[in-house]
């Protein structure tokens, strides 16, 4: 459809009903669901296919084609991808993929990040992390890459008040987003600002690394490119970069840090 097309085919769906109109729309869109699952999740987890994730998003698709609003200054693709995310997110989410041994030394990891950088005063180094944890530089950089793969969902566990089946809280993607309810744009606001209290307490670098996979959309391949690192490093830099934000942002939101 061209830009005209489009515009008829919300005006008929949103005015007059027209559920014709809705699937068209839903099909113009449908690229976006690929598009955004492979930059959400780089490797699909054990149990799942990529068909079964892009069904999940999907879902994310329809319900933004059936909540937007056209009138309102908000691009469709920036809020679809947000709810296409946040679908992704939930079904990991509540598929519960990540082994219980993983989440042992994931939390180890966080422990020793936190503890560090009390006695420090300053975010330790990876050295100082390995050698703490008692672990080589290799192991270390492998649970690394693991934590990134499988911490997909820790700021939406803050953002959610910790409750997997709070369905009043808001998600990642969902505070990126506006809300015309009066007592939901406080919450947002109040979300918001915590959420870049916690952007700012990171790294010069850890901050852009979060402004591309995040705002901007690329894969961690593609971030490589843009600074000139490694992909194994974007891992790294991210994976801090989360960790952090996840304490400060449940700290400034009084919500347990599991």
């Amino acid at each position: 459809m061209d830009a005209y097309q489009l515009a008829d085919a919300w005006r008929n769906f949103k005015v007059y009903g027209d559920m014709e109109s809705r699937d068209q729309i839903i099909r113009h869109y449908a690229h976006l669901i690929k598009l955004t699952v492979a930059r959400v999740v780089p490797y699909p987890p054990a149990g799942m296919e990529w068909e079964d994730l892009y069904s999940h998003g999907a879902i994310g698709l329809i319900r933004a084609v059936d909540t937007f609003d056209p009138t309102r200054n908000v691009k469709f693709e920036t809020y679809a991808i947000a709810l296409i995310r946040g679908a992704v997110l939930e079904a990991l989410r509540s598929e519960d993929w990540v082994p219980r041994s993983a989440r042992d030394k994931l939390r180890t990891l966080e422990r020793a990040w936190v503890q560090l950088e009390a006695q420090l005063g300053r975010p330790p180094t990876e050295e100082e992390t390995a050698e703490a944890m008692g672990i080589s530089m290799e192991e270390y950089r492998q649970l690394l890459i693991d934590y990134a793969r499988t911490n997909l969902i820790s700021l939406d566990s803050c953002l959610v008040n910790g409750d997997d089946d709070n369905e009043n809280g808001n998600s990642l993607a969902e505070v990126l987003t506006a809300y015309e309810d009066p007592y939901e744009e406080l919450m947002e606001r109040e979300q918001m600002r915590a959420l870049q209290q916690a952007i700012e307490s990171l790294s010069e670098r850890e901050q852009r690394v979060i402004q591309l996979y995040y705002y901007e959309g690329l894969t961690f391949k593609e971030i490589g490119q843009v600074l000139g690192i490694s992909e194994s490093r974007v891992y790294q830099l991210h994976t801090r970069a989360i960790a952090r934000m996840r304490e400060q942002l449940c700290h400034t939101l009084g919500i347990p840090v599991e």
